[in-house]
């Protein structure tokens, strides 16, 4: 065989029939996930609850079907942005096909995205992620007893250099000047503001709160230290898992600087919410509990007097993990020690220790896969519904991923190829494990095969 060489231009042709394009096969994960979706008639719910957002007559417009999906894809293709997501709708034709659009049609593009989130209201994406809570429900991947809840930061489109002071509207560098000016500096450069800053920082006195500063551009970003210690503006997206199934029952997005046991009085709402909304469908109502959120699990950053009590107050048991306090001063606090007493009682138990070990399967994997695989550990998006909205659709890929792994085996695109990959590596390694004997064995077993299969009057081996 001669080589060829690549030629350095082509000339394309001018028209090019329908018949002679190129067909690939489409992605199978896709391919399955779309018989899901149409099986459950996905495209006909999204446009009967988004039909009041439209007026009749004027341009088509994006189907609500497409919308959703292209925020799907943002999961399972680890895109953090909506300009991420259309270039890779674009660019794939697996995702063409994913979303309805042939060859030479136009998908949609970022700024379509964009306009379609802002006609929708809240409401509209959370029957969604109830509707896909639903679909996992008729599975059996729903149960609403044990739930799990945990919280963590998600990096704002806004930096620290662009605060400005609250009372004044003064930028940092403008409040530097000011300092530096008390200093007796008239006229201070930015070395010398450098230094200054410094200076503070040695003093103790370098503080940046949130009562005191704010980002104008999103004012819902508040001024977060990271775990890793870095100082960025940064929300909280704080989650409800099914300790049962690994589902993700509810998502809220609050303020950085709100505590666990301040934000886990809306999250647990939600859930209820959620969880009342499947009990109320006849289809789904046989697979909850009649008992939802009877018990709660969580990490130290949750235990407080008043939570406990709170949260015990509606009937729920609490495996959350307690910190050591020292020795406690109950005086006119009865009810807060029994609260505290009976957790410490229940964790301590056989149950609440497997419930303990199971955090960091249940609890722990959602942010991993939703924020680092999928991509949305920084957000390109400014304020809390903005955020909101398109986290909702990115967990429902999550969820709808559980659903495709119990029933086809695999979650995600990505896995799916990484399950080619260990079966061919599986195969290379037990080749190289087989000794000279076993190969020459195996040889002779497949010429045998193919010279019976190639005289079948006779079905003897010509192999000698």
């Amino acid at each position: 065989m001669s080589m060829s060489e690549r030629p350095s231009t082509k000339q394309e042709e001018f028209w090019i029939a329908t018949q002679d394009i190129v067909q690939t096969e489409g992605h199978p994960f896709y391919e399955k996930l779309n018989q899901l979706l149409k099986a459950n008639d996905f495209d006909r719910f999204v446009e009967r609850i988004c039909k009041e957002f439209y007026k009749e007559g004027g341009r088509p417009s994006i189907p609500p079907g497409v919308y959703f999906r292209m925020l799907l894809v943002g999961f399972f293709e680890g895109q953090d942005s909506e300009r991420g997501i259309a270039w890779r709708c674009a660019d794939a034709r697996s995702l063409r096909t994913f979303l309805g659009y042939g060859l030479t049609d136009r998908t949609p593009d970022h700024s379509s995205l964009s306009v379609i989130r802002n006609r929708l209201k809240m409401e509209t994406h959370e029957q969604v992620f109830e509707w896909v809570l639903g679909v996992l429900a008729k599975a059996g991947l729903v149960k609403g007893k044990t739930v799990g809840i945990d919280a963590t930061t998600l990096i704002a489109n806004a930096a620290m250099k662009s605060i400005v002071r609250r009372d004044t509207g003064k930028s940092y560098e403008e409040f530097l000047k000011d300092l530096a000016r008390n200093e007796g500096i008239e006229d201070p450069t930015r070395e010398d503001l450098a230094k200054l800053d410094r200076k503070r920082k040695k003093g103790k006195k370098k503080k940046v709160s949130n009562k005191d500063w704010k980002n104008p551009h999103d004012p819902d970003a508040k001024i977060t230290k990271l775990k890793d210690g870095r100082t960025h503006l940064a929300h909280k997206d704080e989650h409800t898992v099914d300790m049962d199934t690994g589902a993700v029952l509810a998502v809220t997005v609050q303020g950085g600087d709100v505590g666990d046991t301040t934000s886990v009085v809306e999250t647990v709402g939600k859930t209820l919410e959620h969880l009342n909304v499947l009990r109320r469908n006849g289809e789904t109502a046989e697979q909850i509990t009649d008992e939802p959120v009877a018990e709660l699990v969580a990490d130290k950053g949750y235990h407080s007097g008043d939570t406990l009590v709170d949260v015990q107050g509606i009937g729920t048991r609490t495996y959350i993990a307690e910190p050591d306090r020292g020795k406690r001063d109950w005086k006119d606090k009865e009810e807060e020690r029994q609260a505290v007493y009976a957790n410490r009682r229940r964790i301590r138990g056989k149950r609440g220790k497997r419930l303990m070990r199971k955090r960091g399967e249940f609890l722990e994997r959602p942010f991993a896969h939703s924020l680092e695989t999928g991509g949305m550990r920084r957000v390109y998006l400014r304020g809390h519904e903005k955020i909101r909205k398109r986290l909702l659709i990115h967990v429902a890929g999550l969820n709808l991923g559980l659903f495709m792994r119990k029933v086809f085996g695999v979650g995600t695109p990505r896995s799916l190829q990484g399950r080619g990959k260990a079966l061919w590596a599986a195969i290379l390694g037990f080749w190289r494990h087989l000794g000279h004997q076993g190969k020459v064995f195996l040889a002779c077993l497949a010429i045998g095969e193919h010279s019976r299969s190639s005289s079948p009057e006779t079905g003897y081996s010509r192999v000698a």
